[in-house]
């Protein structure tokens, strides 16, 4: 029974970059990523972040555990980084861009970031957030994600002045052969997240290899995903590493469908063009399209919107709309008028009772609307029947 232990032949670290390897080989040419005009399949994605990879250790030279760190929206490049970090043996730091410069410098600061990935649309950002380090601490290497689609202008020699190279250049440059770094155990980590600091100073939490390979599994059993789906990216990657969606669908060889920005129409039109069969959002995301608040967003000049219990004298409760509207917006609808609005479009009795205009809602640093505020001032407003009552006399 001693032959039996534990050794190369019959145990290997458990890891979720083996899903990359494996989709390589069983789905190559099947899709997995699609950002409007860019498509990669399953071979491009392995090969690109085997360069990537390559470019992190030998031209930035990234050691083991060392923390690299990305500020960027839900393009391809946030989805390789899930890979390519882990395969040059570094841990992957995923910052949320909804943050405020000084948040994301104590971040970067206390996780000992050495490079960090920047979409050009967060470069000054993360400029001042570098530009509050203490005087004696290293400055992390930068290097530009591009968007090719983008109207928005490159900030100012930041390329040439700031930044190492561009994600692209460190693709082209890298080595497709590269022999990516397994972890030396499933304990190693592989990702450092920070929680959003909304009640206090942010805290660090690292998972290790193994525990993301099987939250990754779990997701998948959970939900019973099948095989190749097609995933659109509601769900901020910054944001728990996607809820290790962005492994899991490597593991099934699925296609991922980047999304920039969440809207309404955008999302629709993204499930017709492409098929799209899971989807996963905060219920801000959903509100714009699954519950009572859809039709207050279908209103031409609401920006957003949150309904929530009102006490009632006569119901006990009845529904109260908090609204915020688009900016620009001239001819500023009344609150009788919303209402006009809604019943055409809602049963009678899910109509809200009262509308509240109001310059923003408030929300947390992920941007989920804190509708237990909004519920303690609707209790604060009194009775909406009562409100009604003054209103006709």
């Amino acid at each position: 029974m001693e032959n039996l232990k534990s050794n190369p032949a019959n145990s290997t670290p458990l890891t979720p970059i083996g899903f990359l390897e494996r989709a390589a080989t069983v789905y190559g040419d099947c899709l997995s990523i699609v950002y409007n005009d860019t498509v990669y399949t399953w071979s491009d994605t392995y090969r690109r972040c085997l360069c990537l990879a390559s470019s992190i250790v030998v031209s930035l030279g990234i050691k083991r555990r060392q923390v690299v760190s990305v500020v960027a929206a839900n393009v391809p490049a946030m989805y390789e980084l899930h890979f390519a970090v882990p395969m040059a043996g570094a841990v992957l730091n995923t910052l949320n861009i909804r943050l405020d410069a000084r948040t994301i410098s104590s971040m970067l600061h206390h996780g000992e970031s050495k490079l960090i990935f920047v979409e050009k649309h967060y470069v000054d950002l993360v400029l001042e957030a570098i530009a509050l380090f203490p005087e004696h601490i290293p400055v992390p290497q930068l290097v530009l994600i591009t968007d090719e689609l983008s109207q928005s202008p490159l900030p100012v020699n930041a390329v040439n002045s700031r930044f190492y190279s561009t994600y692209e250049e460190l693709v082209e440059r890298g080595d497709s052969g590269f022999q990516w770094l397994r972890p030396e155990t499933e304990w190693d980590p592989i990702v450092l997240n920070y929680t959003s600091g909304t009640t206090s100073s942010p805290k660090g939490v690292v998972h290790c290899h193994r525990g993301i390979f099987l939250a990754a599994v779990d997701s998948l059993v959970e939900w019973a995903i099948p095989k190749q789906p097609v995933y659109l990216w509601t769900l901020p990657m910054f944001h728990a590493n996607g809820w290790a969606y962005p492994w899991g669908m490597a593991a099934i060889g699925g296609t991922n469908i980047c999304l920039r920005k969440c809207d309404g129409p955008t999302i629709f039109n993204l499930i017709r063009r492409h098929g799209v069969t899971h989807m996963c959002g905060a219920p801000v995301v959903l509100n714009m399209l699954v519950e009572v608040e859809s039709a207050l967003y279908g209103h031409p000049a609401v920006d957003e919107a949150a309904v929530v219990a009102r006490p009632d004298d006569f119901w006990g409760e009845s529904p109260c709309a908090f609204v915020t509207l688009k900016k620009g917006v001239t001819m500023k609808p009344t609150e009788k008028e919303i209402m006009e609005y809604c019943r055409e479009k809602l049963s009678h009795f899910m109509v809200p009772k009262s509308v509240v205009f109001r310059d923003e809602l408030p929300k947390t640093s992920t941007g989920k609307i804190q509708k237990y505020l909004l519920k303690d001032v609707a209790k604060k407003m009194g009775s909406s029947s009562s409100s009604v009552m003054r209103r006709s006399e």
